[in-house]
C-alpha cells in the first residue's frame, strides 16, 4: 500500500491504494513516454523548418510533423488526464477505487494502448502523413484510423470507471455534496464524451469506409465539422485538469483553502456547456457554413472568456489570502510570501502566466475580422503552443512532481526540486522564445504546416528566416528540458529515497452551503442537448442534403 499524508493534521490519514497508484502510473508512464517521443520529433521538426539541418531521405517533415502532433497533443494529454483524474477520484473517495472503476479503467488502458500503436505504427511507416487533425481529402491507412477510434473508445471506458466511483459515492453518501475533484473528474469526463461523439462518427462512418475503398469519396465539409465538433473541446479537455490542479490542489501546496466550492464548480459547468458548440469559429474561412451559424458559435467562444476570469479570480483571491495570512502586508506584499522555490507551485504559476497572452490571442482566433488576417498561418501553432504546451503542460509537470512521489512511496528531494526548478525555467524560455517568434511570422504572413522554404528566395520569406532560427532555437531549449523532465520522472520513480509524500486536496475554510443543482445531471446534460442541437443540426443537415461533389482520396507524400 502506498500512503500520501493526510491534507489536515485534525483529519485521519486517507491513503491510495496500490491497486489504484498502480493503475494510475500506468497511464502516466505511456504519457510520458509518448512526451518522450513527442519531444524529438518537435526538436528535428524545428530544426528542419528553420534550414539548420536536412531530413535524411528516408523520412519526410510531414511525417514528423504528424508524429508530433499525435504523440504530444492526443496520446500525452489524453494519457495523463486519465491517470491523474484516476488518482484523484481514488483519493477523494477514501483512498480506492472499487472493483468496477479498476476493470473500467484497465480495460480502457489496454484498448487505448493497442490503438496508440497501430496509429504510431502507421506514421512510422510514413502511412498515416496527415497531421493530428487528419483532414480529409488527405488520407491515411485505414489502420490510422482504427487506432484513433480504439483510443477514443478506450479513453470512453476510463470515464465509465470514473462515472462508477461517483455513482459508488453518492450511493454510500445520501444528500451529502461530492468532493470537489470527483465532481470536476465527472465534468471533464461529460465534456469528453460529449466531443468525441461527433468525430467517432467521422472515423467509423466516414474515413475508415473511404480509406478502405468501400466509398469512393467522402464528404469534406462535413468531415471537417464533425472533427472540430470534437476539435475545440478537446482544447478543454486538455485544460479542465489543469484547472483541478489549480482549484484543488494548489490552494494545498501553498498552505491555503479553495476560496468557493460553489463557484469552482459553477466554472466547470459554464465551461462544459461553452466549450463544445463553438466548433464553426474554426471554420470562418470555409464556405458551406452561413455567417448567421459562424456568428453564434463566435458568440459562445467569447463566452467561455467568463468562467475563465472566474477562475482567474479565484486563483488569485486564493494566492492573496493564503499570502496576507503568512504575514503579507502592503499591495503586494502577499505576492512575496508565496512559495516561490516549490516547483510544485512555481509550475503551474508560470502556466497560469502564459495562460494570459493565451487567452488574449484566442479572442483574436475566435474574431471573424482578425481571424481573417491569422487564419492559417504559423500565429495559430503559436497560440496552440502557448495555451496547450505551456499553460497545461507546465501544469501537468507540476503536478507530476508530487503525483508520482505520492504514488510510489518517495519523496521529491530538494535536489529533485531544484533540477525541476531548472527544468520549467527552461520549458517556460523555450516556449516562450519559439512562440514569439511564431506570433511574429504569423503576423507576417508565414503559413503554417509548411517544410523549410523559402519561396524561390523571395525577400519577405527571407525576412522570415532569423525568426526561423529564434523558433528552433527555443525547440532547443525544449528538448533539453524534455530531456531533462524524464531524467527527473525516472529518478521520482525508481531511485527518490522511500517516504510518505503528500497528495494535496485543498478545503473550504469554512463550511459552505453548495447549491443542490450544481449536481442535477440531466439539467445540465440536457442544456449540452439544447446548445449543440441549437449550433450544429441545422447545419449539419444541411451539408448533408445539400453536399458538394465528394472528394476522391488524396496522398501527397
Amino acid at each position: 500500500m502506498v500512503i500520501a499524508r493526510k491534507i489536515d493534521d485534525t483529519l485521519p490519514h486517507v491513503p491510495v491504494q496500490r491497486s489504484a497508484a498502480t493503475l494510475s502510473l500506468a497511464y502516466v508512464w505511456v504519457a510520458y513516454i509518448a512526451f518522450g517521443l513527442a519531444a524529438v520529433a518537435g526538436m528535428v521538426q524545428g530544426m528542419v523548418r528553420g534550414g539548420i539541418m536536412e531530413l535524411p531521405s528516408w523520412t519526410n517533415y510531414y511525417q514528423i510533423l504528424t508524429a508530433h502532433g499525435v504523440l504530444m497533443a492526443l496520446i500525452f494529454t489524453t494519457y495523463f488526464i486519465v491517470g491523474f483524474i484516476f488518482s484523484g477520484v481514488a483519493r477523494t473517495t477514501g483512498g480506492s477505487l472499487h472493483g468496477a472503476a479498476l476493470k473500467f479503467g484497465w480495460a480502457g488502458w489496454i484498448l487505448m494502448t493497442l490503438g496508440t500503436l497501430m496509429a504510431v505504427v502507421t506514421i512510422l511507416l510514413n502511412e498515416a502523413s496527415v497531421l493530428y487533425t487528419f483532414y480529409a481529402p488527405l488520407k491515411a491507412s485505414p489502420y490510422f484510423y482504427i487506432g484513433s477510434a480504439l483510443l477514443v473508445v478506450g479513453s470512453w471506458l476510463a470515464g465509465f470507471g470514473v462515472f462508477a466511483s461517483y455513482r459508488k459515492w453518492k450511493r454510500e453518501n445520501k444528500g451529502k455534496t461530492s468532493p470537489l475533484f470527483l465532481y470536476m473528474g465527472v465534468t471533464t469526463y461529460i465534456l469528453w464524451i460529449t466531443a468525441t461523439i461527433p468525430v467517432a462518427v467521422e472515423v467509423l462512418f466516414q474515413l475508415i469506409p473511404w480509406s478502405l475503398g468501400l466509398v469512393p469519396t467522402i464528404n469534406v465539409m462535413l468531415s471537417r465539422t464533425l472533427f472540430w465538433f470534437f476539435g475545440h473541446p478537446l482544447v478543454y479537455f486538455w485544460l479542465l485538469p489543469a484547472y483541478m490542479a489549480w482549484y484543488v490542489c494548489l490552494p494545498r501546496i501553498i498552505g491555503g483553502h479553495i476560496f468557493s466550492d460553489s463557484l469552482s464548480r459553477l466554472a466547470f459547468i459554464c465551461l462544459l456547456l461553452f466549450s463544445i458548440p463553438v466548433g464553426f469559429h474554426h471554420q470562418l474561412m470555409e464556405p458551406g457554413i452561413s455567417p448567421a451559424w459562424k456568428m453564434i458559435h463566435v458568440t459562445l467562444t467569447l463566452i467561455v472568456v467568463i468562467p475563465s476570469l472566474m477562475t482567474a479570480f479565484s486563483m488569485f483571491a486564493i494566492f492573496e489570502t493564503t499570502g496576507r495570512k503568512k504575514g503579507g502586508v502592503g499591495l503586494f506584499g502577499w505576492f512575496k510570501k508565496l512559495p516561490w522555490t516549490d516547483v510544485r507551485f512555481f509550475a503551474p504559476f508560470v502556466g497560469m502566466l502564459f495562460f494570459i497572452p493565451g487567452g488574449a490571442g484566442g479572442i483574436i482566433n475566435a474574431s471573424n475580422q482578425i481571424n481573417a488576417v491569422v487564419h492559417n498561418t504559423i500565429w495559430v501553432t503559436g497560440h496552440f503552443h502557448i495555451t496547450v504546451g505551456a499553460a497545461v503542460a507546465l501544469t501537468f509537470f507540476g503536478v507530476t512532481f508530487w503525483l508520482i512521489p505520492a504514488l510510489t512511496g518517495r519523496k521529491l528531494t530538494k535536489t529533485a526540486n531544484r533540477m525541476a526548478m531548472v527544468q520549467t525555467v527552461f520549458w517556460a524560455v523555450g516556449m516562450f522564445l519559439m512562440s514569439l517568434a511564431m506570433h511574429t511570422m504569423g503576423l507576417q504572413g508565414a503559413p503554417r504546416r509548411t517544410d523549410y522554404t523559402t519561396y524561390m528566395d523571395h525577400p519577405l520569406a527571407l525576412g522570415w528566416m532569423d525568426y526561423q532560427r529564434l523558433m528552433a532555437f527555443g525547440g532547443g531549449l525544449l528538448f533539453v528540458s524534455a530531456i531533462l523532465l524524464i531524467l527527473i520522472l525516472l529518478y521520482l520513480t525508481f531511485y527518490a529515497p522511500k517516504g510518505n509524500t503528500e497528495y494535496p486536496i485543498a478545503e473550504t475554510e469554512t463550511t459552505q452551503e453548495v447549491p443542490k443543482i450544481l449536481e442535477r445531471w440531466p439539467v445540465w446534460i440536457g442544456l449540452v442537448a439544447f446548445l449543440i442541437i441549437l449550433a450544429y443540426g441545422y447545419p449539419i443537415l444541411q451539408q448533408i442534403q445539400h453536399q458538394a461533389p465528394g472528394s476522391p482520396p488524396f496522398v501527397t507524400w
